[in-house]
C-alpha cells in the first residue's frame, strides 16, 4: 500500500472536514453532523499516529547512526527501546486504517431469553442477567431495566435492559448467541448434571435519526398489566404493546406504572430491533460469504458453555477455556471480553492485509 499517497488524501479530507464543521448549517442535520464529527476524529487520530510513526522511524535511524560509534548505551537503546515503540505504533496505525464500525460507540439493548431446560433454563437466564448487571457496575456502566418476565423459583423467562456508557456495544457485542450451562439443579435429588440454555441478543441502540418510526406504521395498544407486580400495577392500564405494521414486529412493555414510560421503552426496543435487521441486511450484501472467527453473533449459535462442577467456562468461537467461572458469573467478564475483542481485531487485520 502506498501510505504516502494515502496520507496525502487523508490530509486533504481532513481539511474538507474542518471546513464542514466550521459551517453552522451542518448541525441542523443531526445524523450528518454525527457522521462528520466521527470521521473527523478518526482521520485526526490517523494523521497523528502517522506523524508519530515517522518521527520514531527517524529517531531510530539517527540513534543507529550514533550507535555505530563507541557509545554502547546509545546502541542498546537503539536496538531495544525504540523498535518496541515503533512496532506498537505500526500496529496502532494498521488498526486506524480498518473501516470504522459506526455502531461500536453506541449504547446496547440486551435481551435474554430462557431456552431449553424448563425452570433450570429460566434460573440460568436470571444468572446471566445478574452477571451482566454486576459487570456493568464494576465497569462503570449504567443499566436500565426495560422489560422482564419472571418465572417460578426466581428465574426469568425474559429480560430486556439497556446498558449505557463508553463503547458499550463494542464491549458486549460478542455476547450474542446461545449460552449453555451444565450443573446440578437445586431441585435434582440424585445429583445428576443437567444441560440448559439461554439466548442473549445484544443490539446497538438506535436513535430517531437511524430508524424513522412513522405514526401510520405503528399500531399502539394499551391494556392492563398482568403477572407479578403488586396491586398498583395490576389495576392500571399501563402496559403498552406496539406493532410495527410493515414488519409485523411486536414489542410489549409493562414493567413500569407509567404508560408513557412503557411506551418510550417499547419504542426504544423496537428501534433497536429494526436497526439490527437493517445492519444484518447491509452486512449480508457486503460479505455474504465471509466467515468471521468470532462468528456472526447470531442467536442460533452456541457460543459459550458454563460448566459449574469443573468451575470451567469455554468460549467455543475462539477456543478459550478459563477455570474461573465462579468469578465470571459474578460479573468478572473483562478477560473474556478482551480475548474476544482481540480475536476479532486480528481477523480484521488479516483480512485487511489480504485485500490491501
Amino acid at each position: 500500500m502506498d501510505f504516502q499517497n494515502l496520507i496525502e488524501r487523508k490530509r486533504q479530507r481532513f481539511a474538507e472536514l474542518e471546513r464542514e464543521i466550521a459551517d453552522p448549517a451542518l448541525f441542523e442535520n443531526r445524523k450528518r453532523a454525527s457522521e462528520i464529527m466521527r470521521e473527523h476524529s478518526a482521520v485526526k487520530q490517523m494523521l497523528a499516529l502517522w506523524s508519530e510513526l515517522e518521527t520514531t522511524r527517524r529517531q531510530l535511524e539517527d540513534n543507529r547512526s550514533l550507535a555505530a560509534g563507541a557509545d554502547a548505551e546509545m546502541a542498546q537503546m537503539a536496538e531495544e527501546e525504540i523498535p518496541d515503540r515503533l512496532a506498537q505504533l505500526e500496529r496502532d496505525f494498521q488498526i486506524a486504517l480498518l473501516p470504522p464500525d459506526e455502531n461500536e460507540n453506541r449504547d446496547a439493548i440486551i435481551e435474554i431469553r430462557a431456552g431449553t431446560g424448563g425452570s433450570e433454563a429460566a434460573i440460568f437466564a436470571a444468572d446471566l442477567y445478574r452477571m451482566y448487571n454486576r459487570y456493568a457496575e464494576t465497569a462503570g456502566l449504567k443499566m436500565e431495566d426495560l422489560e422482564s418476565s419472571p418465572s417460578e423459583l426466581g428465574g426469568l423467562r425474559e429480560a430486556i435492559f439497556k446498558v449505557s456508557g463508553e463503547n458499550v456495544f463494542r464491549k458486549l457485542r460478542f455476547e450474542s448467541g446461545v449460552h449453555r450451562v451444565q450443573r446440578v439443579p437445586a431441585t435434582e435429588a440424585q445429583g445428576r448434571i443437567h444441560t440448559s440454555t439461554a439466548t442473549v441478543a445484544v443490539l446497538p441502540e438506535a436513535e430517531d435519526v437511524d430508524i424513522d418510526l412513522k405514526p401510520e406504521d405503528l399500531r399502539i395498544e394499551v391494556c392492563r398489566s398482568g403477572g407479578p407486580g403488586g396491586q398498583g400495577v395490576n389495576t392500571t392500564d399501563s402496559a403498552v404493546q406496539i406493532m410495527h405494521i410493515p414488519t409485523g414486529r411486536i414489542v410489549r412493555c409493562q414493567d413500569g406504572r407509567s404508560q408513557q414510560k412503557n411506551k418510550e421503552k417499547a419504542l426504544s426496543i423496537m428501534r433497536a430491533r429494526l436497526l439490527e435487521d437493517k445492519i444484518r441486511e447491509e452486512e449480508a450484501k457486503y460479505s455474504a460469504h465471509r466467515k468471521n472467527q468470532i462468528g456472526s453473533g447470531g442467536r442460533e449459535e452456541k457460543i459459550r458453555t458454563y460448566n459449574f462442577p469443573q468451575n470451567r467456562i469455554t468460549d467455543h468461537r475462539i477456543g478459550l477455556t478459563l477455570y474461573n467461572l465462579d468469578r465470571v458469573i459474578e460479573g468478572d467478564l473483562s478477560e473474556m471480553i478482551s480475548a474476544l475483542g482481540e480475536a476479532d481485531l486480528q481477523e480484521r487485520l488479516q483480512e485487511s492485509a489480504l485485500t490491501a
